[in-house]
């Protein structure tokens, strides 16, 4: 038997990295799997790669930051798997990275509109099926970029340190319903995302990327940078009934990097 058997889980930016690696986890504990994204292609690819491991899944482009996409994702979840237990906010874009007062409102809307708004619109419109369920799990992917701060990301920063408010709250006005609220909050994640924010970083600072990298892994008391399935196994525990009676928290994964 899985963690996760009888759960329906919708998982956003469900493409690549995390979120594929997320889907992947979830229909191995015995989910059956809503994977959405924007990107069309990637995403099929996501939910035929969950479907060949041996679980169901759909695939659903969709913009989670849309209220019309949202509800239409979640209806076709619905229509297919019967209910939602389950809901992963993990759709978001970093944007760039750059001093404020270059910071435009437009890379600032495109930023609170990728990591916040999407968690806002999907939680709102999930709720309700939740509801029907007779409970579920929401897990945040924040960041610890929304609890320490970053240099040059004054969106991603605002953004990310929303997710944990929006925690807190929804913690506890969707409790009594039987809807427990999490957050994973990662640290620097092997993949292409860091290799770009390092890149940012390195320039905005006038030092190299190596020298940027390892200022990086010299604050991580365990040495090495976080792997896309440290942040599955971590929203797991969330999503499953071990964490039964677990709501409001915040889980850092992070090298050991002290959250600030």
């Amino acid at each position: 038997m899985g963690l996760l058997d009888g759960k329906v889980a919708i998982i956003t930016g469900a493409s690549k990295g995390i979120g594929r690696e997320l889907s992947l986890c979830f229909g191995r504990e015995g989910a059956s799997v809503v994977c959405t994204a924007r990107s069309e292609d990637l995403v099929r690819e996501t939910a035929a790669m969950v479907e060949q491991a041996g679980s169901r899944a759909i695939a659903v482009t969709c913009d989670a930051s849309n209220e019309d996409d949202v509800q239409r994702m979640v209806a076709e979840g619905v229509d297919a798997f019967g209910k939602i237990t389950t809901l992963i906010n993990n759709a978001g874009d970093g944007g760039p990275t750059k001093p404020v007062e270059d910071y435009t409102m437009d890379d600032w809307l495109y930023t609170i509109h990728s990591c916040l708004t999407s968690s806002y619109v999907c939680t709102r419109f999930v709720t309700p099926e939740m509801v029907k369920a007779g409970g579920g799990s929401i897990v945040n992917i924040s960041s610890g970029a929304g609890r320490r701060g970053l240099p040059y990301r004054i969106g991603y920063c605002s953004a990310k340190a929303g997710q944990v408010g929006m925690t807190y709250g929804m913690a506890m006005e969707l409790g009594p319903r039987g809807i427990r609220v999490n957050c994973v909050a990662p640290g620097a994640v092997v993949g292409d995302r860091i290799d770009r924010v390092i890149a940012g970083q390195a320039n905005a600072r006038g030092m190299s990327e190596a020298d940027m990298r390892q200022s990086m892994l010299d604050r991580l008391p365990l040495g090495a940078m976080t792997e896309a399935d440290d942040i599955a196994n971590a929203t797991l525990y969330f999503a499953s009934d071990l964490a039964k009676n677990v709501s409001g928290q915040v889980l850092a994964v992070n090298g050991g990097e002290p959250a600030g």
